[in-house]
This record gives structure tokens, sequence and C-alpha cells, in this order.
């Protein structure tokens, strides 16, 4: 909104007018306008949630502290919804289509989100929205992502960009391709071609193709929307080593945005993305902000609300973007705690059909109730995990140069 109105007033040639050009300007006052709504609107939403008695339902898994949660206020991923949308639709191009995708995503998962924490919260149902439902759900935005991504004229890549100085808009428009590149770290020929992997196995119809890479979008989705929702069982986990992810994320999505930096750095350039930073400084706001609210000890949970909208954003990002091949090594956290479900519940039923009992691999599961069993502070797991999000982050920053 504001970008178009200093758009008009550069016309008039106001002084100042021209900063709104600049992404990292844009970026910047978006990070703190999220920010402030998330401190200054979280207070009242809090009221609001506690005025209502919307509070968390503990159940007993035999964890200090574990009561003390509660009654804690829930569905507080409306704060971080709310702190996005706002700076996005004030300072974004609204008219992008990485942009409109974004909003599509962080709406539709926001509203499956509140339905499941609706129902346990005022239904009393601790099971929440049926599992097929959420499915659905992100079944429904992988199709359109993929979608979007085969079929717009806007969704298109610059595999081998060229010096700034020498581009032309003809030539531009004769080098940017519709494609399912995308990004393998860690080689020289870092690309990947969906596309040709498919032709390699045999699979020559393109709408076969189509078919496939959709289920590979959804996938990813769903895995890493699910990994959130499991991260989320700490006060202030899922919020902070989001925040961390979502800085690498940053990094990825300017330097594939500008021409300049994909050429020095020889990566992809993807025209129009470079407007998602916009949103990614949005998002980091809105978790910093929340944070304020649910580090420990947690004013506030952020419910299904927030943990299914923020793990299905960061799997947005990274597939538009095209460093879905890189989540295991951002978005580490998320894997390791799924994992640890994973291999928790396959080896206990292995276990109980070989020997009558089963066996458990961790004290218990996701991983960070584990640590909790073995009695090591909240606060101090917390911090730790971050710390690892942080090392992990920058591991998968420097594959722009290590290959």
């Amino acid at each position: 909104m504001f970008y178009y109105l200093f758009k008009y007033l550069e016309t008039l040639n106001v002084p100042g007018a021209g900063l709104f050009n600049y992404i990292s300007f844009r970026a910047g006052i978006t990070l703190l306008t999220s920010l402030l709504i998330a401190i200054w609107g979280g207070k009242g939403i809090i009221r609001i949630l506690q005025k209502y008695q919307i509070g968390e339902i503990v159940r007993d898994l035999g964890l200090e502290g574990q009561y003390q949660k509660q009654g804690t206020p829930t569905m507080g991923g409306i704060i971080i919804i709310l702190s996005i949308l706002v700076p996005v639709l004030l300072f974004a191009k609204l008219d992008n289509i990485y942009i409109i995708l974004m909003i599509f995503a962080t709406v539709w998962l926001g509203m499956i989100g509140f339905i499941d924490d609706y129902i346990k919260v005022f239904k009393k149902n601790k099971q929440g929205l049926h599992g097929k439902f959420k499915i659905l759900a992100q079944v429904v935005l992988g199709v359109t992502v993929a979608a979007v991504i085969i079929f717009s004229p806007q969704i298109v890549i610059r595999p081998h960009p060229e010096k700034h100085k020498q581009v032309s808009n003809e030539k531009i428009i004769k080098t940017d391709i519709k494609s399912m590149k995308t990004t393998i770290p860690f080689v020289k020929n870092h690309v990947f071609d969906y596309e040709k992997f498919f032709n390699w196995l045999g699979i020559k119809n393109k709408w076969i193709i189509y078919l496939l890479y959709t289920l590979i979008v959804i996938f990813i989705i769903a895995g890493v929307s699910n990994g959130a929702n499991l991260t989320d069982g700490l006060d202030g986990l899922a919020a902070g080593t989001t925040s961390v992810s979502l800085g690498a994320l940053a990094i990825f999505v300017y330097v594939s945005g500008n021409v300049m930096f994909a050429q020095y750095l020889k990566i992809m350039y993807i025209p129009q993305i470079g407007e998602m930073t916009i949103f990614i400084s949005a998002f980091i706001g809105a978790l910093i902000g929340f944070l304020w609210y649910n580090s420990f000890p947690a004013q506030i949970f952020m419910g299904d609300t927030g943990s299914l909208t923020i793990g299905g954003i960061i799997a947005m990002i990274s597939i538009l973007v095209r460093k879905e091949l890189l989540l295991p090594i951002f978005a580490g956290i998320y894997l390791t705690e799924t994992l640890s479900v994973i291999l928790q519940v396959s080896y206990f039923k292995y276990t109980k059909k070989k020997y009558g009992q089963g066996r458990r691999i961790f004290l218990m599961s996701p991983l960070h109730h584990h640590y909790q069993k073995k009695g090591i502070p909240e606060p101090k797991i917390v911090a730790r995990f971050i710390i690892v999000a942080i090392f992990l982050s920058a591991l998968s920053v420097i594959t722009l140069k290590i290959r």
C-alpha cells in the first residue's frame, strides 16, 4: 500500500519517496513494524484470550513444571499472523506473485490451525481437527503452489545470470525460462532438474511429471508443517529456532532476487523473488515479537494456529527460492524432532512385536522432552536448540560458496 503511495509521490519529486524503491529499506521498516505490532498488539490479544478463558489443556506427561502451564492462553499464532500480514500489506508490492502466494498460504494455514485450536479449547476435544482434514488442507496448498510454479508466466528462473551492465530488456526475456530446477548443496554444478530426473527414470509424459512434482511439493509442505508442530513443545522453542532459520532463507531470497549477487555467486537468478524479503522480514519480526511473551515462562502459546502456519511458510519459501533440498540443514531442528518421533514409535512397535514388550530409544519423544526427562532445565534446552539452529543456518548459507 505505502509502496504505491510513495511511488506516486516520487513522480511528484517528493524528497525521500525514492527510498521505497529499495527492498533493503522496506525490509528494515517492515521488520520494525512487525516487531512493534507483535509486542504492542500481543498484550491486548493475551488479555482477550484470558478474558474468554482460552487456555492450554495440559496432559499428564510426567514432566517437571508441566502443570504450571495449565490455563496459559493458547491460539497465540493469531499474534504472529497479524504481525506478518499487516506490514506486508503496508510495504510490499501486492501485485508480486510471490507475495500473493505467501499471503494466501498464511491465511489458509492460519485458518486450519485456528479451527484445530478452536475444537480443542471450546469443544474440549483434545484431538482437535481430524488429521485427514489437516492433510487435505496441506494438499490444497501444495497443489496450489506446484500449479503456480508450473504454469504461471511470472515464475521463471535465469540459470546463468549475465553481468548487470550487459543485460538488456530484450535479453532478459530470452534468457528467463520456465523450469523445475532446484539447488543441490555442496556440489560444483549445483542444479537439479526434476524434469530431467523423471525423464532419466523413463517418464516422458509432461502431465505425469507435473503430478509427481506436485506430490513432492505436498510432501515437503506437510512434512515441514508437521515438524514445526512437533517442535512447539517448550517455551520459545519453535519461535526461536524458526526465526534463526528464516535468517538463512532471507539471505537466499535476497541474493537470488538480485541479478548482481546471483551473477557473482553463480547461482540461478529468480526475477521478482527479491520482494519476498519483505515477507520474511515481517515473519522474523513477528516471531521475535511473539518471543516477548512466549519465552520462559510463557504468557501465551502459539497453538496449532501458529505452528502449522510457520512450518508451512518455511516449506513454501524454500520451494519458491529453489532451496528445498537444503531444508534438512537449515530446518534441521524440525527434521530431528520429527525423526525422534518416527524412530521412537517404530522401535517401540518393532520390539513389542518381537519381544512382547515395547522398548524405547529415547526417554520420551519429541527429542526436547527426552532432555526434559534427563532433568535439564527448559530454558537451557531451548537455548541449546537455538544455538544448534544458528550453526545449521550458518552452514546452509556457506553452501553458496562451498561446492
